[in-house]
């Protein structure tokens, strides 16, 4: 009889502990994409350009890495083409995706968020604009480019308190703002300090007070990928809340911005012969 209850407490223990280990080894590679040109989070890297490198690539190895699991970032196309690769399950998770809730019946999104973008206000440095907090906006004119990926709670706010001029792209604002045509432009911290260089007015125009948003950018699985789990999700949630616990997330974040500085240095003209 004690010999019977082992073996049946044996049986009961495998049954309990089995889900669990099939969960943990039945994912071993992952096969990510994500927006090729939002650097310093995600960007196509110049030497290897099938892949993607930045802040959030290297987040999303190191939390896989202490999980066991492999992954490769791959550069899909652009953004749209990267979003439809993982909803159709060629592609396992996207790496910076924004929370939309008509995303939710094709994605499962990752708590907490890799990082916060922070959508900032951007003036001309000689603009006599006042900002103490978004209010202030209401009376002037701004810009803000079409493929910006806010919050439903802050494009609802500016969409009926601010008079805010959808631009094409984020060159389009800036160079509405250059131009006197709008008084400010409200852009990701990285993307316009790279918007202002490449246009070269970098002493022109500057991030005025603080954020006007913070839009989270998640790990997001798809429902088609053979991965998506609740042992995964689960431990990767477990390892993002770690990574800015332990100082991780801001030592990634400052040393791909300095390699993307990097990169935008114009290259040194040939040696005439």
């Amino acid at each position: 009889m004690a010999a019977s209850g082992r073996m049946m407490g044996g049986l009961l223990a495998w049954v309990v502990c089995a889900p669990m280990a099939l969960a943990a080894g039945k994912c071993e590679r992952l096969v990510a994409t994500g927006s090729p040109d939002a650097p310093p989070y995600s960007w196509q890297d110049p030497a290897d350009p099938q892949h993607l490198i930045g802040v959030n690539v290297d987040l999303l190895r190191q939390a896989a890495k202490e999980l066991g699991i492999s992954v490769q970032v791959l550069h899909a196309g652009r953004r749209e083409q990267a979003l439809e690769e993982v909803r159709s399950g060629r592609m396992d998770l996207l790496l910076d995706a924004p929370l939309q809730v008509e995303q939710l019946t094709a994605l499962d999104y990752v708590h907490p968020p890799l990082q916060l973008n922070e959508y900032r206000v951007w003036a001309r440095t000689d603009a006599d604009l006042v900002y103490e907090g978004v209010a202030d906006l209401a009376r002037y004119r701004g810009s803000v480019s079409a493929k910006a990926r806010l919050t439903p709670a802050f494009e609802a706010f500016a969409k009926a308190n601010l008079k805010l001029t959808p631009a094409q792209n984020l060159t389009q604002a800036f160079q509405k703002l250059v131009l006197g045509q709008v008084d400010y432009v409200l852009a990701g911290h990285y993307a316009g300090m790279a918007m202002a260089q490449s246009l070269g007015v970098g002493n022109d125009i500057e991030a005025r007070g603080m954020p006007v948003d913070r839009p989270g950018l998640y790990v997001a699985l798809s429902h088609n990928s053979a991965c998506n789990d609740p042992w995964l999700r689960g431990q990767l949630a477990k390892k993002l809340t770690e990574l800015p616990i332990s100082g991780a997330s801001e030592t990634v974040l400052q040393r791909n911005v300095e390699r993307w500085k990097t990169q935008m240095q114009p290259m040194p003209d040939a040696p005439k012969p």
